[in-house]
């Protein structure tokens, strides 16, 4: 399998058991929802799957989810209000100024009471239900059910459509991560991103604390998929975040934003995972829905590196089931994308690295290699050549342990720890053919690398070479 799965850990999946079985079934990325604690809540299962990682002999990428700044209602006297089409609220953060025979909403984010204005569309409840801003008064808003629903305490409220000034890091998230990074996560993951400027300032604290970890900007409103470009120059990953950007935006435009998303990072060589409700009926059911299954296919065949479990395997009843169907659905997505790939000049790319990766891969293509091997110090040459979405299985090679888990995110990557005791970095790669049982006697492997002078510093990949074992 070529694709990645991550698995949200929770409940369902902390023993050292669960998460053998998660691996044996597929799961290479481990995802820790700070959204739900804090460090203190994960010192036991990080050593776990540090332990679970040296029992299985294969790298295992360990990646912090921040909770972001999530806007949510307070809570309600009532517990929850029932509304009808058409039923009015009062929403502002003192009981005091609402009319005593409407309804009261608690709600305190100044910097956004002060953004509304008539006519604005709120989402509440998940989306379930919708509410336009129908009046302006002292200490709050008059606002006006758009359809049916309940409304329960510290539920989410998101405004789609409307841009909202709040910073991707809280204070919460400082914090969270200044503990996982001194914890040894791998990859940080960036709640509610809106601009570049979000992911520069986790780069920096990042720095400040003396680690290089990859980051990944959750897509999750609309101004930052117009600012995707932007966003994706200074990124290292990206997630498709359906849950909050499905409330952000009509459900209808979901799909082909979702396949401009990853068709927008495929081109800049950028992992690009997709997330939400992927097999969520599996979280009661041993089985999922044929909609699921076709949506995770269609993820794989769109271009996707990864595909994201959350409540399926955090919480649901069938965990290592969820992980096994994931990959067994994605094989046979990657069976069609091998049928359909064909590479030809058309497709030839302009960037230097990019146009090696790709004469790598059309070599493999034409002699019916058995697998390309790079090596590679600091995961560039993996995922450029993953990019290219060729047919056979590219080992990476690098001596740098977190690299190795980086490239857990790059679709087709099996990622290999180099052997430091040879110098040259060709002579690496085809020690490793040699004596990999995979690769039999006359097999052949398309090897790249970057070779340097006695003396010099590393350079980038600068040879092609096709190899016989």
């Amino acid at each position: 399998m070529k694709t990645k799965i991550i698995a949200t850990l929770g409940p369902s999946c902390s023993t050292e058991e669960k998460l053998s079985q998660l691996i044996d079934a597929g799961a290479r990325i481990f995802r820790l929802n700070f959204s739900h604690g804090d460090a203190s809540k994960f010192v036991d299962i990080i050593d776990t799957i540090r332990r679970t990682e040296i029992k299985h002999g294969i790298p295992i990428t360990i990646m912090q989810d921040l909770a972001g700044p999530k806007i949510r209602i307070g809570t309600l006297d009532e517990g929850s209000i029932s509304f009808e089409k058409g039923g009015t609220a009062f929403l502002g953060p003192q009981r005091s100024a609402a009319p005593a025979d409407m309804p009261f909403i608690p709600f305190d984010k100044r910097e956004i009471l002060d953004g509304l204005e008539k006519d604005d569309l709120l989402v509440l409840a998940d989306g379930t239900l919708q509410f336009i801003v129908r009046e302006t008064r002292t200490g709050g808003f008059v606002i006006e059910a758009a359809n049916s629903g309940i409304v329960t305490s510290r539920k989410g409220l998101a405004l789609p459509g409307k841009s909202i000034k709040l910073p991707a890091l809280t204070d919460k998230d400082k914090v969270d991560l200044a503990e996982g990074l001194r914890l040894g996560v791998d990859a940080v993951a960036l709640s509610y991103v809106q601009t570049p400027e979000d992911i520069l300032e986790a780069r920096s604290l990042i720095k400040a604390a003396g680690r290089n970890i990859h980051i990944c900007a959750k897509l999750e409103r609309q101004n930052a998929v117009d600012r995707l470009d932007d966003i994706l120059a200074v990124t290292d990953i990206i997630m498709v975040a359906r849950g909050d950007l499905g409330i952000e935006c009509p459900l209808q435009r979901l799909p082909p934003m979702q396949k401009r998303i990853i068709a927008a990072c495929n081109k800049a060589n950028k992992p690009v995972i997709v997330a939400t409700q992927m097999l969520l009926s599996m979280v009661n059911n041993p089985a999922p829905t044929r909609a699921e299954t076709t949506d995770v296919a269609n993820a794989v065949l769109d271009g996707a590196d990864c595909v994201m479990l959350s409540e399926e395997t955090a919480m649901g009843n069938y965990p290592v089931e969820a992980v096994a169907f994931m990959a067994r659905i994605a094989t046979e997505a990657e069976a069609l994308l091998a049928e359909r790939k064909q590479f030809s000049l058309k497709e030839l790319p302009a960037e230097t690295a990019s146009f090696l990766s790709y004469a790598a891969c059309l070599l493999a293509d034409k002699e019916n290699a058995k697998a390309i091997v790079a090596h590679s110090l600091s995961g560039g040459a993996g995922r450029s050549l993953s990019a290219q979405r060729p047919t056979q299985t590219i080992y990476v090679l690098t001596p740098d342990h977190l690299v190795l888990r980086h490239l857990n995110f790059s679709w087709g990557v099996t990622p290999c720890l180099a052997e430091e005791h040879m110098p040259g970095h060709l002579e690496r790669a085809e020690f490793f053919v040699d004596s990999n049982p995979v690769f039999e006697p006359g097999d052949l492997a398309v090897i790249t690398a970057g070779q340097q002078r006695y003396g010099e510093p590393p350079k980038g990949t600068n040879l092609i070479k096709i190899y016989t074992k």
